[in-house]
């Protein structure tokens, strides 16, 4: 993919820079609120070993056999405050641009311009139907390919060009930018409440240039189906290599007819001299599919009944990056791009890297389903709604839309599909009731837990093993109104690691036997994964970045049907996938939401 060739900031004078930040910087009018950053945990002994010695508890008996009794305390005691404030748009001016001795010399700046316009509603006499792309008839991919043929002939430094369209996600995605107003804080659209919001215009406006360069507004992307079986392989009109929607960088293994792993373990299938290679891998298609659903249900429903599980944690002006992600994006949105990108590239380009996924057609599909799924989402009733905060409704983004022009879109704008001016074809939703379930009970042998582990009682760990660790629970047997009100999460704090390394780790709760707990398993109460940035913007290419970041994971549902309860406590453990000696998690508690 070729890159521009030089910067159009070096084309500024100083008075363009100070105007485009005089007209743009955020307004000093409004009185700054203050708000806890999300996941901040304060207890410093949330359960001790007394404590849960005078109760009644599975875990407990599981763990006389050990020799004691084990409580997870956490030692954070962050109390940074971010200032109340929508995430304002990037200040262009300071767009980095990679040195020559980057580990990956890419310009992923947009080409300046000073003039921005407000975006407005469009008017369309009806709307664009974006289809299932396993289900796109011939004319359809004629009139795709064609479009994506004269997005990629424009020249690199038109905005609406294909190089351009995979920069903005180089730059929103991998500290291209920073926040204006904050000249030392990048701005990122990952890990947050954001994510599905930026996405959503970013795609909306790469739609609106394809329809344009073809002189057809009723042109749609398609969306990747990987949520049903039928779409559960990378779709047909992706794999011709004659075609301008091909990317020669995905995994060779994993073509069509080969079902995707939406929970991807890539260490189980690249190095067959490491321990944790399994020979027996991939499962059959049948096995995989049932894994996928299970997957699915678990993220759309179980972990997501509300707003701050589904979307992520609040991200706000001047606050740094990665507060959090929600369900959607650990997972499938991030095992699907490593299980995409190829694995014989450095940095696992295209898919499988933030600032190169744009330059695989494949993204925008894939970004097209994640967009269709928190549309459903909101069809599944109970809390399940967009955050009403107007530090949510109001950060803004900038693109380029069809006719060159710099627009500001705000969140609240586009919360709304039909009001944009698309919907997606009705397909069938099988994962609706593909609910996880409890594994098998056996006898425990001499009380004891069959699964080599370490257990901790005091926080931060580092995940160089597996780890368990006993977490005390607030509240306990709670009755239905209850549990409709609040929702039972479980919040692992201050997960640390450098951004340039994968990362992935299960958690599990309650796997009191020797029975594997698997993606299908009730246990099985989530995963976290890191997708590699790689390229790094910084003048000093050894620069360590570390992110700190947490999860949430929904508990309600999970200890109904495990019938837990009624317990004091509950047993959580970690399961390094890879990247584990890497990391570092500061605490871990539970808490309660509407």
């Amino acid at each position: 993919m070729a890159s521009i060739s030089s910067s159009p900031l070096s084309l500024m004078s100083f008075n363009v820079s100070s105007n485009f930040n005089r007209k743009h910087q955020p307004s000093k009018n409004r009185k700054p609120k203050h708000h806890k950053i999300a996941c901040t945990s304060n207890d410093t002994n949330q359960n001790s070993p007394k404590e849960q010695e005078q109760k009644s508890s599975p875990r407990r008996n599981v763990l006389i056999g050990l020799g004691g009794l084990y409580g997870a305390t956490t030692l954070t005691n962050n109390n940074s405050l971010a200032f109340g404030a929508p995430v304002p748009i990037p200040d262009l001016t300071k767009c980095v641009i990679p040195p020559d001795k980057s580990p990956v010399s890419i310009n992923c700046c947009p080409p300046f311009s000073a003039d921005i316009i407000d975006f407005k509603l469009p008017t369309f006499e009806k709307l664009r139907v974006r289809p299932a792309a396993q289900l796109v008839d011939d004319d359809y991919f004629a009139k795709y390919n064609k479009a994506l043929e004269l997005m990629r002939a424009l020249p690199d430094d038109d905005p609406r060009s294909f190089t351009q369209q995979a920069n903005i996600h180089c730059a929103y995605c991998v500290d291209g930018y920073v926040q204006l107003g904050y000249p030392n804080i990048k701005l990122s659209v990952h890990n947050c409440w954001l994510f599905l919001a930026f996405h959503r215009w970013y795609i909306y406006f790469y739609e609106r240039i394809l329809g344009s360069l073809i002189n057809d507004p009723t042109f749609a992307i398609p969306f990747w189906n990987f949520d049903a079986p039928d779409g559960m392989q990378i779709p047909s009109i992706f794999t011709n290599p004659n075609s301008s929607l091909y990317d020669l960088r995905r995994d060779s293994r994993h073509q069509p007819p080969r079902i995707i792993d939406l929970n991807y373990n890539r260490y189980i299938e690249d190095d067959p001299t490491s321990e944790k290679y399994d020979p027996n891998y991939p499962p059959s298609a049948e096995q995989q599919i049932k894994d996928n659903l299970t997957l699915m249900h678990r993220q759309m429903i179980t972990n997501s009944k509300t707003c701050l599980l589904f979307h992520g944690s609040p991200y706000r002006a001047g606050q740094l990056p990665d507060p959090g992600p929600g369900a959607l994006e650990s997972s499938p949105h991030n095992n699907v791009h490593i299980w995409s990108g190829d694995a014989k590239q450095t940095n696992r380009e295209d898919m499988g890297n933030f600032y190169s996924s744009g330059r695989d057609p494949l993204f925008y599909a894939l970004h097209g389903n994640v967009d269709r799924l928190w549309s459903i989402w909101k069809t599944l009733g109970g809390k399940r709604k967009d955050p009403t905060d107007d530090d949510w409704l109001e950060s803004s983004f900038l693109f380029y839309d069809e006719n060159k022009n710099l627009v500001k879109v705000k969140v609240k704008d586009g919360l709304d599909g039909k009001k944009l001016g698309y919907d997606y074809q009705k397909v069938d939703i099988p994962w609706i009731n593909s609910k996880p379930k409890p594994a098998s009970r056996r006898v425990q042998s001499k009380g004891k837990l069959l699964t080599p582990r370490k257990f901790v009682d005091k926080f931060p760990i580092v995940l160089d093993s597996v780890v368990s660790t006993i977490v005390k629970r607030p509240k306990k047997s709670r009755s239905s109104k209850e549990k409709e009100d609040e929702e039972e999460i479980l919040v692992i704090d201050g997960i640390e690691f450098d951004s340039n390394i994968e990362v992935k780790f299960d958690v599990i709760v309650n796997d009191e036997d020797d029975k594997v707990i698997g993606v299908g398993n009730t246990e099985f109460a989530g995963t976290f994964v890191n997708l590699l940035h790689g390229h790094n913007h910084e003048n000093n290419t050894k620069k360590k970045k570390n992110i700190v970041t947490c999860m949430r994971l929904g508990l309600t549902d999970l200890l109904e049907d495990l019938k837990a309860d009624d317990d004091d406590s509950i047993l959580v453990t970690f399961i390094p996938r890879y990247g584990g000696d890497g990391v570092k998690i500061s605490g871990i508690k539970i808490e309660f939401a509407n």
